[in-house]
């Protein structure tokens, strides 16, 4: 019996990550790896977790931390994170609060929401890869989110009517933006919101790396922007996700959503029926360690990543040939680089990995149509300065031997 014969058409577009199946190749020795976009595991702060889930496991609390647990999550947790979200102005209930199994499942069930086959969901170009592949089963027909108003609410309306659908909602990674680490600034923001409400379609808001400024003004969140602008969080049309993955620990898997009630109660049902709810101990020792040492330990990790960042760019301005540029991002994990256009980033890493051992992510799969190839990500996070600094000359000298 062929199974696989039967599976559902929507399986045809789930595709493997090509940032995890490169990362199989990296266990070569003497590989330099700017691939991984992962926090340092050094800096994960073992000891103060060491410490909550033994006191979560205590006679006092460890029949509610083995236990079933309510869906939308950990009401401590969600109260601290309602905390959180007011120092950012925006104020909110823990009944706006959903706790998911890292931001990559709210992703996944906000395409489930809104998605139906043939509807338009507005990426950037590029796009952080693994919002392709939650919201691929679905089935949209992807449009160019652009964040400075040159293409219309009427374009967009058109072309999602001509592809069958209608444009749902537009997602982007306002701050420090896997994979191009931009950050979109104040008037961009207010041009998605704009275009949302002429489209009547909800913006997601993937705030992954929002905590990760190093320098520079912050900038409002675009769901701060929207709530300014309406005075009521039931009113507006964004949707924040947030996660503690690239701040106290990936590993454990907690991420949250913020939206008006009826986007979480209908997100809710989705949890419930998909794994009832996020694993109770880990969120009751994210709210230990995140209620005693959250704001210390995101500067320490700022403090690390922002120098890693600057020896990056010192790196690059040093060793790069004429015609390759990149961005300077103010924050997260990630420099982009882009090419000359006659060059692809997949034959590219091809040469460096045989010559050189350095290893990248190449940038065409962070395109929802695939179409650009002259690109390329780099991430600092988990590379020493003198990592860096080698690696980067030794990507120079196979960018200029292959120019």
């Amino acid at each position: 019996m062929a199974l696989q014969q039967m599976f559902a058409g929507r399986t045809e577009r789930m595709k493997a990550s090509e940032i995890r199946e490169l990362l199989k190749l990296l266990d070569q020795p003497g590989i330099t790896s700017f691939a991984g976009g992962i926090p340092d595991p050094d800096l994960f702060p073992a000891d103060a977790f060491t410490d909550a889930f033994a006191q979560a496991l205590s006679p006092k609390t460890q029949s509610v931390a083995l236990q079933y647990s309510v869906s939308e999550g950990y009401l401590p947790l969600r109260k601290w994170i309602a905390g959180q979200m007011a120092k950012i102005d925006v104020p909110c209930d823990p009944e706006n609060i959903l706790i998911t199994s890292g931001s990559q499942q709210a992703l996944d069930y906000l395409g489930k929401l809104f998605l139906s086959p043939q509807d338009t969901a507005l990426v950037g170009w590029p796009t952080y890869m693994g919002a392709l592949g939650a919201f691929n089963p679905y089935e949209p027909v992807y449009g160019q989110l652009s964040v400075n108003g040159n293409r219309s609410a009427e374009d967009h309306a058109a072309q999602a009517k001509a592809d069958g659908g209608r444009v749902k909602f537009a997602y982007l990674s306002a701050d420090f933006a896997n994979p191009t680490g931009e950050t979109v600034d104040q008037r961009g923001r207010e041009s998605v919101l704009e275009l949302a409400e002429a489209l009547d379609c909800a913006v997601i808001e993937d705030a992954a790396y929002q905590a990760l400024r190093y320098d520079g003004d912050p900038v409002p969140s675009i769901l701060a922007l929207e709530l300014a602008r309406k005075g009521d969080l039931e009113a507006c049309r964004t949707i924040y996700c947030g996660s503690f993955s690239k701040t106290l620990s990936p590993g454990l898997r907690v991420g949250w959503v913020v939206a008006a009630k009826p986007v979480i109660s209908q997100l809710v049902l989705m949890k419930q029926a998909a794994d009832l709810h996020s694993a109770t101990i880990n969120q009751m020792a994210i709210c230990t360690v995140a209620e005693s040492i959250f704001d210390s330990h995101v500067q320490t990790v700022r403090n690390v990543y922002s120098e890693r960042r600057d020896c990056m760019l010192a790196a690059l301005e040093m060793h790069m040939p004429e015609g390759v540029s990149w961005t300077k991002p103010q924050g997260g994990m990630f420099v982009w680089l882009t090419l000359p256009a006659h060059m692809d980033g997949a034959e590219l890493l091809d040469v460096a990995l045989d010559t050189e051992k350095v290893a990248f992510v190449p940038g065409k799969a962070f395109f929802a149509d695939g179409s650009v190839a002259n690109s390329l990500r780099l991430s600092f996070s988990c590379a020493s300065p003198e990592m860096i600094q080698d690696g980067i000359r030794r990507l120079g000298r196979v960018i200029r031997a292959t120019m």
